[in-house]
């Protein structure tokens, strides 16, 4: 969808009932409503992270504290900004993904970051399971079907330095408020996206 430099009215609207029925002109009036809204992500991504401040379901600090520890682990110890926002926004699946949370996050990261942290986001929890999973009477090993995944390594350290660790009520803890430039650069605009034409970036 192309840039629209303009505030599109709100009253503008596309005529068509049915896609097939759409057409160019529909098409851009839709484009020019898509740039603004698509800018305000960071904004909702932010807001929805808070939603798990207060929810500690049974851990020793909330879930949005453990999210909040995790990125300042990672950013103290030098991780790049991608991989720090990465770390902050790992569980944020846990409201609406509350039995594949990983997927979840990332979803809402494949368009902004690299492939490798994709994979890190998407498979920690599986990775996490090593720590957790056989006190549950689950396989402790199974993430051992990625063993030869060239991201193996990046993903078991991530939780090994950094999630897994999170969970100290007297750790430090940067507030969110430190970490939301971040996350407004790293989704600023997608890397990729099947509603962007390459051509356009």
């Amino acid at each position: 969808m192309n840039p629209q430099t303009q505030q599109p009215s709100q009253d503008e609207r596309a005529t068509f009932t049915t896609m097939e029925a759409s057409t160019a002109e529909d098409w851009m009036v839709i484009s020019s409503h898509f740039v603004p809204y698509a800018s305000k992500l960071p904004d909702r991504v932010l807001a929805h992270l808070s939603l798990l401040e207060g929810d500690c379901g049974g851990f020793a600090v909330d879930r949005l504290t453990h999210s909040l520890q995790t990125a300042t682990l990672a950013h103290r110890d030098g991780r790049d900004e991608e991989y720090v926002v990465c770390a902050l926004l790992h569980d944020i699946g846990d409201t609406l993904g509350t039995y594949n949370h990983a997927d979840i996050a990332g979803a809402i990261l494949r368009p902004f970051v690299s492939p490798e942290n994709f994979f890190m986001v998407e498979k920690h929890g599986i990775f996490q399971g090593y720590y957790f999973f056989h006190h549950l009477g689950l396989d402790r090993n199974v993430r051992d079907k990625f063993r030869d995944h060239p991201w193996f390594a990046r993903t078991a350290q991530f939780c090994s330095k950094y999630d897994g660790p999170a969970f100290d009520p007297k750790a430090e803890t940067l507030p969110l408020q430190y970490f939301e430039p971040m996350v407004r650069r790293v989704l600023a605009a997608p890397r990729e996206s099947l509603y962007v034409a390459k051509n356009a970036k």
